[in-house]
């Protein structure tokens, strides 16, 4: 069992259960998956770019990502229909735990000048987004062979009926929120 799960079913549930007044225990909240996504615009004028990207996520995450592609033309951007601009990979049960495990403990310390993350990036519906300027804080990835940073986004989708009950669970699940 990975040691975020572990710490989440024997520490993080009773504290939001007491928190939050919450009895049943399937309504309390808890991470349903983890979505990293890197968009290239790029890539349509460079393919390599694309498949150097999928080789990275593929190493951060473990898992192989999906292409994603323009659903729009546009015309400045030198953009069609179904160019492919980026990839995305979801992550479920314990992939995803162990992922926020090293994100937590590993890349996000990582980072130069961090201060913490954004208090302000959940969308209402318990959901958390973070944007990853460079992908080469994770240790997976060499950064000898990186031709160029690649920035990423991070969604972490819980359970949680409100931003309050969601902020709660990461909080408790190690997340390192910048003091507002």
């Amino acid at each position: 069992m990975a040691r975020l799960k572990e710490k989440y079913s024997k520490e993080v549930v009773p504290k939001l259960k007491k928190e939050f007044g919450i009895d049943n225990p399937m309504a309390v909240p808890q991470i349903v998956r983890v979505v990293c996504n890197i968009g290239l615009g790029e890539a349509s004028r460079q393919p390599k770019m694309l498949d150097q990207a999928v080789e990275e996520l593929t190493a951060i995450t473990g898992q192989r990502p999906t292409l994603r592609k323009a659903r729009k033309s546009i015309a400045q951007f030198k953009l069609r229909v179904g160019m492919q601009v980026g990839c995305a990979v979801t992550l479920r049960r314990e992939r995803m735990y162990e992922f926020l495990d090293r994100l937590i403990n590993i890349a996000l310390p990582r980072v130069r000048d961090f201060r913490g993350l954004s208090p302000n990036g959940f969308d209402g519906r318990g959901n958390y987004t973070l944007g990853v300027r460079d992908h080469v804080i994770f240790p997976e990835i060499d950064y000898t062979k990186v031709e160029n940073p690649k920035g990423m986004n991070i969604t972490v989708v819980t359970t949680a009926k409100t931003d309050d009950q969601a902020r709660f669970l990461l909080q408790e699940l190690g997340f390192p929120f910048a003091k507002a």
